[in-house]
């Protein structure tokens, strides 16, 4: 028996889509004339995340390699035989699958749709060394160009129908952060509270969406000392009165990623507590009113940090003041260019999504002891920005009675 190294399966019809067809062809419009710019012949794209943003195929790896192959003619996505048909129905435009009946199948399958191409451009940010030597081996006579940039630069600016997308993750999360308060009770373990949130998350989004694959949607509830860190695990610990309690839920819809963070208190703090809530919820507020146009993520965390350094907790911030969404989650994609950091001069525009979400930590041998960390959402406009949020956030609504 000849056992073929790559085949065509189009099994069944093609799925709905998270977005219209117009939507995928402005994309690849959009990386094609990047393309063009450069003189790139086609780009191999081999991240979760630019996979899914160019053709609606969020692959499941499990230690295989995928891949969404554009030329200027075509867009083809690059699949292991244990996914049969579903890459294909679940991409805008053709499918190839390979298989693992010979090593460097996946290869094979790429160089053939490539023949005689001579510049191409790849994700110097994904791909390993190790897959970019095969890769040269495969197409041996082609130019390597790095095309991570770019597709970064695309996705940092949200379309109309990403931007409903997001705010539809921003409800559903919401209706998370609601489940959990109403569950948070003394004697509850972490895991129970983070399993409400999750199961109303999930119900919202398959009665919202139908036709999304249902999967990621995920929370982390923290407690006491496990608040210290922003992704720190759900353990098995009972809540106990006296609690600085974390709330965070991350609805995962189609491969976008939305997320809910809330500061609560179960029973009535302390005055250390207090103190340093309320200094990380001035900070929270100060930086919802920076995030416009024309401000600049350097600019923002300059004036945030001067702020924290005013009331005295500056050295206890642990990370960034915020950063972009879309096709992410916390297992892949990033748009590093779209921080809130120091090393961050990216000037924000229209269309753009970011998070304000300033955080503390308080060591646990000190009063006021935990990590501190609100999270909202904001869309930027052409006049200012759009919070998209609505779970409320500071000590009316989240101290809970013990």
């Amino acid at each position: 028996m000849t056992r073929p190294q790559f085949y065509r399966f189009h099994n069944g019809t093609k799925a709905a889509l998270p977005f219209s067809d117009s939507e995928y062809r402005r994309r690849l419009g959009s990386i094609r004339q990047r393309m063009a710019k450069q003189n790139i012949e086609a780009i191999i794209l081999t991240s979760m995340h630019n996979v899914a943003y160019y053709t609606g195929f969020l692959y499941c790896a499990f230690g295989r390699p995928y891949a969404a192959v554009i030329t200027h003619d075509q867009c083809v996505t690059v699949s292991a035989a244990i996914d049969a048909g579903q890459p294909w129905r679940r991409s805008v435009d053709d499918n190839i699958t390979y298989t693992d009946w010979q090593r460097g199948n996946y290869f094979r399958a790429i160089a053939n749709l490539l023949p005689g191409v001579k510049r191409i451009g790849i994700e110097y940010d994904h791909a390993t060394l190790q897959i970019r030597d095969q890769f040269a081996q495969a197409i041996s006579e082609a130019e390597w160009l790095d095309i991570a940039p770019d597709t970064m630069a695309d996705r940092m600016r949200k379309s109309d129908e990403e931007i409903a997308l997001i705010k539809a993750g921003a409800e559903v999360a919401d209706i998370g952060g609601y489940a959990i308060h109403s569950a948070i009770k003394v004697g509850m373990r972490e895991i129970d509270i983070a399993m409400a949130g999750r199961d109303a998350m999930e119900a919202a989004i398959a009665d919202r969406f139908p036709d999304s694959e249902m999967r990621d949607s995920w929370v982390w509830f923290q407690s006491d000392l496990n608040t210290d860190g922003a992704h720190n695990p759900v353990t098995c610990r009972k809540l106990q009165a006296g609690d600085l309690l974390s709330l965070n839920t991350f609805p995962m819809i189609s491969g976008y990623y939305t997320a809910l963070e809330r500061t609560m208190f179960l029973g009535e703090p302390d005055a250390a507590t207090r103190k340093a809530w309320e200094a990380n919820l001035a900070v929270h507020e100060h930086g919802l009113s920076l995030i416009k146009p024309g401000a600049t993520c350097s600019g923002i965390t300059a004036a945030l940090n001067d702020h924290f350094q005013e009331l005295g907790y500056l050295e206890r911030r642990s990370f960034g003041y915020g950063h972009s969404f879309g096709v992410l989650s916390h297992y892949y994609g990033r748009e590093a260019g779209l921080e809130l950091r120091e090393d961050i001069d990216t000037i924000l525009e229209p269309g753009m999504v970011v998070s304000m979400e300033p955080m503390i930590t308080i060591g646990n041998d000190e009063p006021g002891r935990g990590g501190y960390r609100e999270h909202d959402i904001l869309v930027v406009t052409e006049n200012g920005s759009i919070n998209i949020t609505g779970f409320p956030y500071g000590m009316e609504h989240n101290i809970i009675a013990a």
